[in-house]
């Protein structure tokens, strides 16, 4: 997915030293690149919610209906907490090698501290703050440009909804499966959608 201005500006950190708060630099080939203080912004925003899913009392969940978006007319069930946990670790387990993703996991996933994390890996203090900068910026940039579907921007990622067409919402398939779904919920059937508009 492609960065927009406001984004950027929005992510940037005030009193980053190479951006100064703008969120874009000039990269070696003179074109403008997004900062890494960006970056590691986006990487805090996932892992902030990746943590409040996992710590959710599973009974809190939900399942909800996505709607198709596009040509598809296929429906599906989903938990939006559990695949965003499953995602944003294999996601990080994929793109990160073996060394990084052994501090990834005993720092973010495990929860250890980093005299912990240096003890155990056997790395010293300043290498292994080198290295967790390095996976957020790494992995702050894969979840927002991670295609087909990005980790970040979060509401798009959670939005129960699809892009759809009109046309799209009035097919006698969609009310049909509407209709299930409000029964299923225990709510009042409402009038078919092509009779409503």
């Amino acid at each position: 997915m492609e960065w927009n201005r406001s984004e950027i500006l929005a992510l940037a950190a005030h009193n980053c030293t190479r951006c100064h708060g703008v969120g874009s630099s000039i990269g070696k080939r003179g074109r403008s690149v997004t900062c890494t203080c960006v970056h590691r912004a986006v990487f805090r925003a996932c892992y902030e919610r990746f943590r409040r899913c996992a710590e959710k009392e599973k009974a809190l969940t939900k399942c909800t209906l996505d709607l198709p978006s596009g040509n598809t007319r296929r429906y599906s069930w989903g938990r939006k907490d559990e695949e965003y946990i499953a995602d944003f670790c294999l996601v990080s387990r994929r793109y990160l090698d073996q060394d990084e993703y052994r501090v990834f996991r005993f720092h973010y996933l495990l929860g250890a501290d980093w005299k912990l994390c240096t003890r155990q890996l056997k790395i010293e203090k300043g290498d292994f703050f080198h290295m967790l900068y390095r996976i957020q910026q790494r992995l702050g940039r894969v979840f927002r440009e991670l295609k087909p579907f990005a980790l970040y921007p979060l509401d798009e990622y959670f939005a129960s909804t699809g892009r759809m067409e009109l046309e799209e919402l009035r097919s006698p398939e969609a009310e049909r499966v509407v209709a299930l779904y409000q029964k299923a919920e225990g709510r009042p059937l409402v009038p078919p959608m092509r009779q409503a508009a």
